[in-house]
Protein backbone atom coordinates (compact mmCIF):
# COMPACT_ATOMS: atom_id res chain seq x y z
CA UNK A 1 0.00 0.00 0.00
CA UNK A 2 1.11 2.88 -0.83
CA UNK A 3 2.26 6.15 1.54
CA UNK A 4 -0.69 8.33 -0.05
CA UNK A 5 -3.58 5.33 0.25
CA UNK A 6 -2.30 4.49 3.36
CA UNK A 7 -3.08 8.28 4.60
CA UNK A 8 -6.04 8.84 3.42
CA UNK A 9 -6.98 5.53 4.65
CA UNK A 10 -6.05 7.40 8.55
CA UNK A 11 -7.99 10.18 7.81
CA UNK A 12 -11.10 7.83 6.76
CA UNK A 13 -11.09 5.53 9.43
CA UNK A 14 -9.87 8.66 12.08
CA UNK A 15 -12.91 11.03 10.76
CA UNK A 16 -15.14 8.16 10.77
CA UNK A 17 -14.27 6.78 14.51
CA UNK A 18 -14.69 10.38 16.22
CA UNK A 19 -17.75 11.34 14.36
CA UNK A 20 -18.93 8.08 15.37
CA UNK A 21 -17.84 8.81 18.54
CA UNK A 22 -19.38 12.57 18.77
CA UNK A 23 -22.75 11.33 17.55
CA UNK A 24 -22.83 8.51 20.44
CA UNK A 25 -22.30 11.60 22.95
CA UNK A 26 -25.01 13.93 21.38
CA UNK A 27 -27.87 11.78 20.01
CA UNK A 28 -30.92 11.65 22.48
CA UNK A 29 -32.36 7.98 21.22
CA UNK A 30 -30.36 5.28 23.04
CA UNK A 31 -30.43 2.81 20.00
CA UNK A 32 -29.02 5.22 17.67
CA UNK A 33 -26.26 5.96 19.92
CA UNK A 34 -25.18 2.18 20.31
CA UNK A 35 -25.39 2.05 16.61
CA UNK A 36 -22.88 4.34 16.08
CA UNK A 37 -20.93 3.00 18.71
CA UNK A 38 -20.26 0.21 16.87
CA UNK A 39 -19.29 2.12 14.08
CA UNK A 40 -16.82 4.19 16.15
CA UNK A 41 -15.48 0.36 17.23
CA UNK A 42 -15.14 -0.47 13.43
CA UNK A 43 -13.28 2.93 12.78
CA UNK A 44 -10.97 1.73 15.48
CA UNK A 45 -11.00 -1.29 13.91
CA UNK A 46 -9.83 -0.35 10.93
CA UNK A 47 -6.60 2.01 12.11
CA UNK A 48 -5.69 -1.39 13.94
CA UNK A 49 -5.65 -2.96 9.80
CA UNK A 50 -3.57 0.00 8.90
CA UNK A 51 -1.15 -0.76 11.54
CA UNK A 52 -1.01 -4.48 10.63
CA UNK A 53 -2.31 -5.82 14.16
CA UNK A 54 -4.88 -8.07 12.21
CA UNK A 55 -6.01 -9.98 15.45
CA UNK A 56 -6.79 -7.11 17.34
CA UNK A 57 -9.27 -5.67 14.66
CA UNK A 58 -11.22 -8.76 14.40
CA UNK A 59 -10.98 -8.98 18.30
CA UNK A 60 -12.01 -5.35 18.64
CA UNK A 61 -15.03 -6.15 15.77
CA UNK A 62 -16.20 -9.25 17.59
CA UNK A 63 -16.14 -8.18 21.59
CA UNK A 64 -16.88 -4.79 20.98
CA UNK A 65 -20.19 -5.85 18.46
CA UNK A 66 -21.40 -8.31 21.69
CA UNK A 67 -20.44 -5.79 24.05
CA UNK A 68 -22.65 -3.04 22.17
CA UNK A 69 -25.55 -5.85 22.04
CA UNK A 70 -25.56 -6.46 25.51
CA UNK A 71 -25.31 -2.50 26.30
CA UNK A 72 -28.17 -1.84 24.21
CA UNK A 73 -30.53 -4.87 26.27
CA UNK A 74 -29.19 -3.19 29.04
CA UNK A 75 -29.99 0.32 28.51
CA UNK A 76 -33.46 -0.93 27.06
CA UNK A 77 -33.89 -3.06 30.15
CA UNK A 78 -32.97 -0.72 32.35
CA UNK A 79 -33.65 2.99 31.42
CA UNK A 80 -37.23 4.74 31.76
CA UNK A 81 -39.05 4.96 28.83
CA UNK A 82 -39.44 8.76 27.17
CA UNK A 83 -37.27 11.68 27.45
CA UNK A 84 -33.76 11.16 28.32
CA UNK A 85 -32.93 13.88 30.26
CA UNK A 86 -35.48 12.19 32.84
CA UNK A 87 -33.38 9.39 33.19
CA UNK A 88 -30.33 10.83 32.43
CA UNK A 89 -29.80 13.62 35.83
CA UNK A 90 -26.35 14.43 34.94
CA UNK A 91 -27.69 16.10 31.36
CA UNK A 92 -27.43 19.71 32.04
CA UNK A 93 -23.92 19.68 32.97
CA UNK A 94 -23.00 20.23 29.49
CA UNK A 95 -20.32 23.14 30.07
CA UNK A 96 -18.62 21.46 32.59
CA UNK A 97 -18.17 18.41 30.78
CA UNK A 98 -17.21 20.75 27.75
CA UNK A 99 -14.33 22.12 29.92
CA UNK A 100 -12.98 18.82 31.26
CA UNK A 101 -12.71 17.30 28.14
CA UNK A 102 -10.94 20.20 26.72
CA UNK A 103 -8.52 20.00 30.03
CA UNK A 104 -8.12 16.05 29.15
CA UNK A 105 -7.41 16.81 25.27
CA UNK A 106 -5.26 19.35 26.23
CA UNK A 107 -3.10 16.93 28.46
CA UNK A 108 -3.58 14.25 25.97
CA UNK A 109 -1.99 16.57 23.41
CA UNK A 110 0.67 18.06 25.78
CA UNK A 111 1.83 13.99 26.47
CA UNK A 112 1.98 13.38 22.73
CA UNK A 113 4.48 16.29 21.79
CA UNK A 114 6.79 15.45 24.89
CA UNK A 115 6.94 11.18 23.87
CA UNK A 116 9.61 10.27 21.45
CA UNK A 117 7.93 8.54 18.56
CA UNK A 118 11.12 6.72 17.58
CA UNK A 119 11.11 3.98 14.53
CA UNK A 120 10.35 1.04 16.49
CA UNK A 121 7.68 2.57 18.58
CA UNK A 122 4.73 0.82 16.36
CA UNK A 123 6.92 -2.51 16.07
CA UNK A 124 5.53 -5.36 18.00
CA UNK A 125 6.50 -8.68 18.13
CA UNK A 126 6.11 -11.51 14.80
CA UNK A 127 3.74 -14.09 16.57
CA UNK A 128 1.41 -11.59 19.11
CA UNK A 129 -1.44 -14.74 18.58
CA UNK A 130 -0.05 -17.22 19.82
CA UNK A 131 2.30 -15.45 22.85
CA UNK A 132 -0.95 -13.82 23.62
CA UNK A 133 -2.42 -17.26 23.45
CA UNK A 134 0.55 -18.91 25.63
CA UNK A 135 -0.21 -16.23 28.33
CA UNK A 136 -4.29 -16.52 28.66
CA UNK A 137 -3.73 -20.08 28.95
CA UNK A 138 -0.72 -20.73 31.30
CA UNK A 139 0.48 -17.58 33.33
CA UNK A 140 -2.92 -15.92 33.18
CA UNK A 141 -5.62 -18.47 33.25
CA UNK A 142 -6.87 -17.54 36.80
CA UNK A 143 -7.81 -14.13 36.32
CA UNK A 144 -8.87 -14.78 33.19
CA UNK A 145 -11.57 -17.36 34.39
CA UNK A 146 -12.24 -15.33 37.32
CA UNK A 147 -12.87 -11.96 34.62
CA UNK A 148 -15.21 -14.23 32.86
CA UNK A 149 -17.18 -15.41 36.07
CA UNK A 150 -17.93 -12.14 37.10
CA UNK A 151 -19.01 -10.71 33.78
CA UNK A 152 -21.28 -13.57 33.64
CA UNK A 153 -22.42 -13.12 37.25
CA UNK A 154 -22.95 -8.93 36.43
CA UNK A 155 -24.78 -9.74 33.58
CA UNK A 156 -27.12 -12.17 35.98
CA UNK A 157 -27.17 -9.64 38.13
CA UNK A 158 -28.64 -6.91 35.98
CA UNK A 159 -30.87 -9.49 34.35
CA UNK A 160 -32.86 -9.60 37.89
CA UNK A 161 -32.32 -6.06 39.08
CA UNK A 162 -34.22 -5.25 35.22
CA UNK A 163 -36.87 -7.63 35.69
CA UNK A 164 -37.69 -6.30 39.50
CA UNK A 165 -37.90 -3.30 38.30
CA UNK A 166 -40.81 -4.48 35.33
CA UNK A 167 -42.37 -6.21 37.79
CA UNK A 168 -43.09 -3.50 40.03
CA UNK A 169 -44.53 -1.29 37.82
Amino acid sequence: MSDAVFTVAFYVFSAVTVLAALGVVLKKNLVHSALLLILAFVGVAGIYVLLQADFIAAVQILVYAGAVAILVAFGVMLTKRGDIRESNLANRQKWPALFVVAGVFAVIYALLGQTNWGPLAAAGPEDSVGILATLMLTDFVVPFETAAILLTVAMLGAIVIAKEVKNSK
